[in-house]
């Protein structure tokens, strides 16, 4: 599937409007090869939808114009330009910097040509994989890029980044294979994603990264720097001004600029990355023409915060995306390695007392979903009680997860009525009274005396508005309940150390899970600092489900084990489900043009748009 928190891309989807799921891959492999085995892509759904040669992406406009430039606009800060660590912050957007093997089409689930690679093979038993790199592929010094490059790049990307080192786990050695090929080998058989994902591998300069800076100090992949790495893609850095502001101009002799995979792309002169210390400086700043595109993540934002003379004026373009995608998974996380989160019924009381209908009608404007599964919004949700395929799974791990996965529909607690809100805490006290927990003089406390005390960690002081009255919530059953609100750099650390009790966390998915759940959920990704499983999920019946995701050999089977999956997390109640947003929120300064038809899988802002000087005079104007 993809890697969601940095892979090569940076940090800031949600707020840029870029989409940076690295695309997932496929179950059933495109059987377009030629003699020798050769490939020029690869497809979740079978066959690709472009064939070799062909021209461009049809949601591409061929003839785009190139020139101008896009500001986008982030929360937070930056003191590094390296996104191969989860040390420090990076800065986003240098994903634009450096190029992957392959690269995804937009309006295709799970699909991807070559870039740096021109062609790709591997052996049916999926044991491993050879590249064949093109022989004009290079970096911005003008080297070439050689299976050196992609060996080292995959050795010290697991080596410097947890999420690299369990998403590439199976790959244990790469070897070069001829001039222009290079060939990782798998330690097992059968892992149909592993031929597939090596080629999100973004290709890491091996001489840059061996040498000295400018100060004569050896070059670190696993630390912090605010040197400008040697990169290979469409951009380079220009301007950085640390913390605040990252510039990045177009590759005039960018040397894959004519391939078919990147025509009528990448046609902006420069694109600014501006941050901002506080989200509503930020909107603010947005309409006072300081940057040009962004996501509305607040429902309160996009139903109040809009109302100016620029948006009716058409400067102003407010527009809803929807894409046929999973919601993915946001919630209140737990950390499971704080003893008084062990007990699945302290988890489940946390649940019945958030009051999610009270909130969207008084903060949210109703424009939100409760989210009931880890894969909302598609056919990998867990539904009903489990039948068929997904079952048979199920009953092989029925004496290891909790017996309501075979009885009970997993279903969050509603507050519809008048009451109800009452009910679910008169519940939420009974699982606290089983679980050892009992009220003393307005405090709850265990069978040791002690008191449940909890802290809610957040980084957005406008998110103090939704955990302040679940906190409320949670006193009244004798819970002692704060909010500690921390600057992004705090709590970077905090998260990446698992220094907490309860955050607010999001794990992405897409059409195609893989090996990016042992990330997520995996025992062994529990202890390893920087890595997803923030919750430190250690459960047996988990990892045997995962590697039932990984190795479906078919797509029933993919969807069979994905909804087991989810069934068994959801019973577990390892988080508090919040909700999503049904389509994406967006706002943009009207001064771009985008393809008549667009891609069916993300809007592709600004990577297939463009700049309109006559769209920009016409706002000058007026402005």
């Amino acid at each position: 599937m993809d890697i969601t928190r940095r892979g090569a891309l940076g940090l800031l989807g949600a707020t840029t409007g870029w989409v940076f799921l690295l695309p997932s891959v496929s179950r059933k492999t495109a059987l377009a090869q030629d003699a020798d085995g050769w490939r020029h892509g690869t497809s979740l759904f079978g066959d690709l939808k472009y064939a070799p040669g062909f021209k461009h992406f049809d949601y591409v406009n061929p003839d785009a114009p190139k020139g101008g430039r896009v500001r986008l606009g982030a929360i937070g800060g930056f003191d590094s330009l390296n996104p191969y660590t989860y040390k420090g912050r990076p800065a986003g957007l240098m994903g634009l910097t450096i190029d992957t093997l392959t690269t995804p089409s937009y309006d295709e689930p799970s699909a991807a040509y070559g870039l740096i690679a021109e062609a790709v093979k591997f052996p049916d038993d999926y044991s491993q994989v050879t590249y064949r790199l093109r022989p004009e592929a290079r970096f911005h010094d003008g080297t070439p890029i050689t299976p050196e490059d992609v060996i080292f790049s995959m050795e010290m990307l697991k080596k410097v980044d947890p999420a690299y080192a369990g998403y590439y786990r199976n790959v244990v050695r790469g070897e070069k294979t001829g001039d222009h090929e290079v060939t990782f080998h798998f330690d097992e058989k059968g892992n149909r994603e592993l031929p597939n994902i090596t080629g999100q591998l973004p290709v890491l300069p091996k001489h840059w990264w061996e040498g000295k800076d400018a100060s004569g100090k050896p070059r670190d992949l696993g630390a912090t720097t605010l040197e400008a790495p040697l990169g290979s893609g469409p951009y380079r850095v220009d301007k950085v001004n640390p913390g605040r502001s990252i510039t990045f101009k177009r590759v005039e002799d960018y040397w894959a600029k004519d391939l078919p995979v990147n025509i009528g792309k990448h046609n902006f002169d420069e694109v600014v990355l501006e941050y901002f210390l506080d989200p509503t400086v930020a909107l603010e700043a947005f309409k006072g023409d300081q940057f040009d595109w962004r996501v509305e993540n607040s429902a309160r934002a996009w139903a109040t915060a809009y109302d100016t003379p620029a948006v009716k004026r058409g400067d102003i373009v407010r527009e809803e995306f929807t894409f046929d995608e999973p919601a993915g998974m946001q919630a209140f996380a737990f950390n499971l390695r704080r003893d008084k989160f062990s007990d699945p019924r302290v988890r489940r009381a946390f649940n019945l007392a958030f009051d999610f209908e009270w909130a969207n009608k008084t903060l949210f404007y109703g424009l939100y979903k409760r989210l009931d599964s880890y894969f909302a919004n598609s056919e990998l949700a867990a539904t009903g009680l489990p039948e068929g395929r997904e079952l048979e799974l199920l009953e092989g791990l029925r004496d290891q997860i909790p017996p309501e996965v075979f009885t009970t529909p997993y279903t969050n607690p509603v507050n519809d009525k008048p009451g109800a809100q009452r009910e679910h805490l008169r519940q939420a006290m009974e699982l606290l009274r089983e679980a050892g927990w009992e009220i003393d003089k307005g405090v709850l406390r265990n069978k040791a005396g002690e008191a449940m005390t909890v802290e809610f960690l957040i980084a957005d002081p406008n998110f103090e508005r939704v955990v302040l009255p679940y906190v409320q919530a949670l006193k009244r059953l004798g819970i002692q309940a704060s909010v500690r609100t921390v600057d992004t750099s705090q709590y970077k650390s905090r998260v990446d150390n698992f220094d907490f009790d309860i955050i607010t966390h999001r794990w992405g998915q897409s059409l195609s899970p893989g090996n990016e759940q042992r990330d997520f959920w995996g025992s062994e990704a529990a202890d390893q600092s920087g890595s997803q499983n923030v919750v430190g999920i250690k459960n047996p019946a988990i990892d045997a489900l995962i590697n039932k995701v990984i190795y479906a050999e078919s797509r029933e089977d993919l969807v069979a084990a994905t909804r087991a999956l989810d069934r068994v997390l959801l019973w577990n109640h390892y988080v508090v489900p919040q909700w999503y947003s049904p389509s994406d929120r967006t706002a943009r300064w009207n001064r771009f043009g985008h393809p008549e038809k667009m891609p069916k899988y993300q809007v592709g802002f600004p990577t297939i748009w463009w700049y309109d000087p006559e769209k920009a005079a016409t706002i000058k104007k007026q402005g």
